[in-house]
Order: structure tokens, then C-alpha cells, then sequence
């Protein structure tokens, strides 16, 4: 078939008829205006252009349905009328694209159709559509060819369309209320305003390394020093860390200071932002969201950090009064607890492990640790805990403000406390930033700042399982390449990543364990329950540096979880979709205080003195609950 798409090509190209000259078509109206405006007494010529996604010829007519912006149409061709252009009609393809002249007209059938007149290919598909996407076979196949996704699937274009109204509204909903819109550098040498890790670069003329933006906070706080009142800026932020159904590491986020408010009028901006977007472009405050009905209307719950850890995790921080006696509770409730963990890191680990996933209705968790704030006031009744909160929906963080630290000296100890964390080990510390200490040492106002993630928002309004629906091209590795091949190797070509995925393997260099010599009889071998799984959803471990968790079906009603320590081989988007091999009948066992209902299986060796591993990947077609035999 793409052999004939082509020969097609070069026959009309030898009759000077190469549709790749063309460079305008003076289109007149759109499917969707000329069925809204159809008036049978009325005979409207129209000149319309599109892509060709079906054809039904019977004999001497032709029937075409032309797919533009807007909608779909149907156009009808007859050789009597179009003569020798009804030879090219007949070599038209799915997927070509043509501009039609004709007059509209309502077939018997009852449909509003163009008479074709005039037929021109403006150009020729060299690829075959399909007919239909096969989310469960290959869910990143939308994702990775977006293009053909929107060709295929037109009601992807609304999601887009939605989305594009949603970040109109917000800025609507700032700008009534004076906020300016600014801009700040996406590129510069100190990546602050949140704790994560950058993505690095190099300025060639300068000789200087720089890093992306993780947040733009430190500098639109410089403009409310510099006199600014209200600010905000929507725009792109990076962040090198795992991707998830909430996470992509490009994502789109909007941040917002107002000098003389506290993180109390954030909150009221938040929950009266989120009601006004819903209403203004979806006519409701209540939404239904993947089957729960959530409601948006102000004013929201509200809950410290340590009632919801009391609540739901039966551990009151109020009774703890020491480091150590948090790191032996920690490790009771089933925590990876390093001897540098303190009273307030345990708090927020604990808060994440156990109290995310019950904040359904918007909520405000206020009262964060200052070891996890390195940029917001204290509490002046608990010096420990901050003047802070996170806005979370459907168990998802959407929102996160502060009453802005503006004490210079106390910013600088805790920079350096997030330094010292840092050099301990952790990557995601905050770095030093001295001149944005000389700005808030010039003066910076008692302040208000907000930051809200606008990709989940987007997902939120649009009812759309993952991040990646509402991001026109989210970011995907090339096909074939495993994180294990070329997690050091950010800085290669793709010519790089496909000798790394075509690499012959030297089976000289590859030991393997003795077998056993201990035989098991048949009986015990049949009580393993090996099954075959679909992963539904593959996301990483908070806090864990090892583990995946798995979301499986496995045949049955229930969705089963099942965690594996092989985060260092495979990154969690590669792998949402495959299909794998699980034993499904072994007794829950707690990580990171998630029962774990299962083990997968993968295949180790030594391959050059360090560990291969790879897990067993089946085929799709392989249903899922299928049992080993």
C-alpha cells in the first residue's frame, strides 16, 4: 500500500500534476457553518478543504467524507460533472488532502452534502491512517504521533480547544483583579523557588553552565522588591525528575505575588480561581471526575498537616518531641528513615505515605515543616511549622503558597540548611541564591505568593485520565531506548540511542547463577499462581529510589498493586501498557506502606561484572489473567 501511495505520486507528478506546488486554496466556509447555516430554498455555492477520510465510489459517483477543522462533511462526485478530474477522484486515498467547489445540497439519505464542481489535490498522504487507535495495545502511540491522533480521533481536538479557554479564563480572572503578567528568565545559573532537580545546559559564548527553570518564584519576588504590586507569570517550568500520570517533566504552571496579603488571602484566591474557571468554561462549579462527582464552590476544607497525619495515620506529632523518637515512629509505619531525618521531614514523608490519597474534596493542608519551606514564614506560635498550605483535589497537589519569608537572615539559614542537605545527599535541595538575598536585604514587603500547576488543572476540567491527554507533544522516550542503556548519557544523539538499542549483546561478557540443585516436586511448583498482566498504570515510589508501583489487571474485577525494586532499569512511562508476568497468590507484603499483592517476574544475570536485569515481557495478544501453564 505505501508502495502504491507512492507510484501514485510520480504518475501524476509525470503529468504535471504534483499536488506539492500548490500553496494556497481559497476556502470559502467549513463543514460545521455549512450545516448549521443549511436552507434548502437556497442553493449556496461553497469552496471548502480537508482531509479525505472515507471514499465510496459506485460506478460513475463517488461519495468522499472531507474532514477540516471543524467537522466532517460529506462530498459527492459524478464524472458527468467533474469529467476528466473524476479520473483523479478515483485516485484519491484515505488521508489526501483536496480542495472542493460545489453547491450544498440534502441527499434522500437526509444529509447535507457538497455537489462537487471542482475537485484539486493539494496534497498526497504517503502513510496509511488507521482506522482506529488501539489504546490497550500501544497506549504512547497517541501520545508519540499526536498528529494522527487528532487526525483520527477528532474529539482530541476538543480537549485542546477546552484547554486553551481554561488559560484564557485564568488570566481573565488575575487580570480583573490588577495583576500584572511578566516574564523572567527561563534560563539562568540558579535554579531555585522549589526543591527539584534542573535540567543543565551550556552557554557556549559565555563558557557558563546554566540550568532551566524549576519555578520562577525568586524572580518575580525581585519585582514586588523592585515595587510591583501584583504580578504573575504562566509559563513553562522543567523539572528532571519521573513521569507519571501527574508528571511530565516540561509542564505548564502560573505563579502569583501580591505584596501585603498573607497565604490566607491566597487561599481565597484559589478556591474562587478554580470556581470561576469551572463555571466559565464548563457552566458549573461541580464536576464529575472520572466517575466522582467533585464540587469547586468556595469556601474549601481546610486541615493542618498534623490533624490529617493524626487522622489517618494515627500519629500525633504534637506527643513528638524529639528527632529520633520521629525517625522510630517512621520506621514503624514501614518509612525509609535516614539518620539525617528530622522531626519536620518525617511529618510532611508521613503526611505523603498516608494522608494524600484520602483528600478527595478540595482541601487546604496547612502548617507544613519548616525543613520542607525553605521560603515561607514561620509560625509564629510553632517556630517548627510554617505559615503554608497545599491545595489537593481528587488526592492530587494543585496548589501551593506561603506568606512569603521576607527576613533576610532567616532566609540565609535556611539556604544554607538546604545546602547542608544537598552536599548529605539530596538532590532535590534547595541551592544558594545570594542575590536574591541582597533583594529581600533591600526590602521585600510582607507578600503573598501562589503557584498553581495548570496541565492538572486542565486534566481536572477535561476529565482526562493523565497529564499526557492534555499536552499536545508530552514528553516520550525515543522508541526502543531504555532508561538502563542511557541513564548517563543525556547529551547523545539519537544516533547514539540507536547504536544503544541495536547494540548486539556479547554473550561472552554474560554469567549467570548455577542452577539449583534442590528439586521441587511438581505440587509445590503448581501452588505458584503465575499470571499473565496488563500494566494500567506505572508510576514511581515517592521517597523510595528504588521502587515502581504497579497498577495491574489481571484478569479479575479488582485492580491489583504490585511494587519492584527495578526503578533503576526502567523509567515508569516505558512501561504503562506491556504486558508481564506476575505471581498473583502471595500474601500482601507492606512497601513504603503500600501492600504490595504480588511479585513480577524479571530475568537477572551478570553481564560485564555489573547486574542485567530485564523484565519478562510478553505478548499483547496474551490475555490478561492468563495462567502459566
Amino acid at each position: 500500500m505505501l508502495l502504491l501511495k507512492r507510484q501514485k505520486l510520480e504518475e501524476l507528478k509525470s503529468e504535471g500534476k504534483d499536488p506539492f506546488v500548490k500553496e494556497t486554496y481559497d476556502v470559502t466556509a467549513h463543514s460545521k457553518d455549512i450545516k448549521e447555516g443549511f436552507n434548502e430554498d437556497e442553493e449556496r455555492e461553497v469552496s471548502i478543504a480537508g482531509r479525505v477520510m472515507s471514499k465510496r465510489r459506485h460506478g460513475k459517483i463517488c461519495f468522499l467524507d472531507i474532514r477540516d477543522s471543524v467537522g466532517t462533511i460529506q462530498v459527492f462526485a459524478r464524472k458527468d460533472v467533474l469529467e476528466d478530474k473524476y479520473e483523479e477522484v478515483k485516485g484519491l486515498d484515505i488521508g489526501d488532502i483536496v480542495g472542493v467547489k460545489g453547491v450544498v445540497f440534502k441527499t434522500e439519505a437526509g444529509e447535507i452534502t457538497v455537489r462537487a464542481t471542482d475537485l484539486t489535490l493539494l496534497s498526497k498522504s504517503l502513510q496509511i491512517l488507521p482506522e482506529k487507535f488501539h489504546g490497550l495495545k500501544d497506549p504512547d502511540l497517541r501520545y508519540r504521533q499526536r498528529y494522527v491522533d487528532l487526525i483520527v480521533n477528532p474529539e482530541v481536538k476538543d480537549v485542546f480547544i477546552k484547554r486553551n479557554k481554561i488559560i484564557k479564563k485564568i488570566r481573565e480572572f488575575l487580570d480583573n483583579r490588577g495583576f500584572l503578567e511578566v516574564e523572567t528568565p527561563i534560563l539562568g545559573t540558579v535554579a531555585g523557588g522549589a526543591n527539584a532537580r534542573p535540567f543543565y545546559t551550556h552557554h557556549n559564548t559565555l563558557d557558563i553552565d546554566m540550568q532551566l527553570r524549576i519555578a520562577n518564584e525568586l524572580f518575580l519576588k525581585r519585582l514586588i522588591v523592585g515595587g510591583f504590586e501584583k504580578v504573575y507569570e504562566m509559563g513553562k517550568m522543567f523539572r528532571n525528575e519521573g513521569m507519571d500520570p501527574k508528571h511530565n517533566p516540561e509542564f505548564t504552571n502560573i505563579e502569583l505575588y501580591q505584596a501585603y496579603v498573607d497565604y490566607e488571602e491566597m487561599m481565597r484566591i484559589t478556591e474562587n480561581l478554580f470556581e470561576y474557571v469551572a463555571t466559565e468554561v464548563l457552566g458549573t462549579d461541580t464536576i464529575n471526575y472520572q466517575g466522582t462527582e467533585i464540587s469547586l464552590k468556595a469556601p474549601w476544607k481546610r486541615i493542618t498537616m498534623i490533624d490529617a497525619v493524626k487522622k489517618y495515620a494515627d500519629v500525633d506529632f504534637n506527643k513528638i518531641d524529639t528527632d529520633e523518637k520521629a525517625r522510630e515512629i517512621a520506621r514503624e509505619k514501614g518509612l525509609e528513615v535516614s539518620e539525617n531525618d528530622t522531626w519536620g521531614k518525617l511529618l510532611s514523608e508521613m503526611f505523603e505515605e498516608f494522608c494524600e490519597e484520602h483528600l478527595v474534596e478540595p482541601t487546604f493542608v496547612i502548617g507544613h515543616p519548616v525543613e520542607v519551606s525553605p521560603l515561607a514564614k514561620r509560625n509564629p506560635k510553632d517556630p517548627r511549622l510554617t505559615q503554608r498550605f497545599e491545595a489537593f483535589i481528587n488526592t492530587w497537589e494543585f496548589a501551593n503558597a506561603f506568606s512569603e519569608l521576607n527576613d533576610p537572615i532567616d532566609q540565609r539559614e535556611r539556604f544554607e540548611a538546604q545546602v547542608a542537605e544537598k552536599e548529605a545527599g539530596d538532590d532535590e535541595a534547595h541551592p544558594m541564591d545570594s542575590d536574591f538575598i541582597n533583594a529581600i536585604e533591600v526590602g521585600l514587603p510582607p507578600t503573598g505568593g501562589l503557584g498553581i500547576g495548570v496541565d492538572r488543572m486542565v486534566v481536572l476540567l477535561t476529565d482526562q485520565p493523565s497529564i499526557r491527554d492534555v499536552l499536545l507533544f508530552p514528553t516520550m522516550k525515543p522508541i526502543g531506548l531504555e532508561k538502563a542503556e542511557n541513564r548517563d548519557s543525556s547529551k547523545e544523539t539519537y544516533e547514539t540511542y540507536d547504536k544503544l538499542t541495536t547494540e548486539e549483546i556479547d554473550f561472552s561478557k554474560v554469567k549467570v547463577e548455577p542452577l539449583f540443585e534442590d528439586m521441587v516436586d511438581f505440587e509445590t511448583f503448581s501452588k505458584s499462581d503465575f499470571r499473565v498482566v496488563k500494566v494500567k498504570n506505572c508510576e514511581e515510589v515517592p521517597k523510595s529510589k528504588k521502587l515502581l508501583k504497579f497498577t495491574l489487571d489481571d484478569g479479575s474485577e479488582k485492580e491489583r498493586v504490585i511494587l519492584s525494586g527495578i526503578k533503576e532499569y526502567y523509567s515508569a512511562e516505558s512501561l504503562i501498557g506491556k504486558t508481564l508476568l506476575a505471581i498473583c497468590n502471595l500474601p500482601p507484603r507492606k512497601m513504603m506502606g503500600i501492600d504490595s499483592e504480588g511479585m513480577i517476574i524479571s530475568a537477572i544475570c551478570e553481564y560485564d561484572g555489573e547486574e542485567k536485569l530485564n523484565l519478562i515481557m510478553l505478548d499483547d495478544n496474551i490475555p490478561a489473567g492468563s495462567k502459566l501453564y
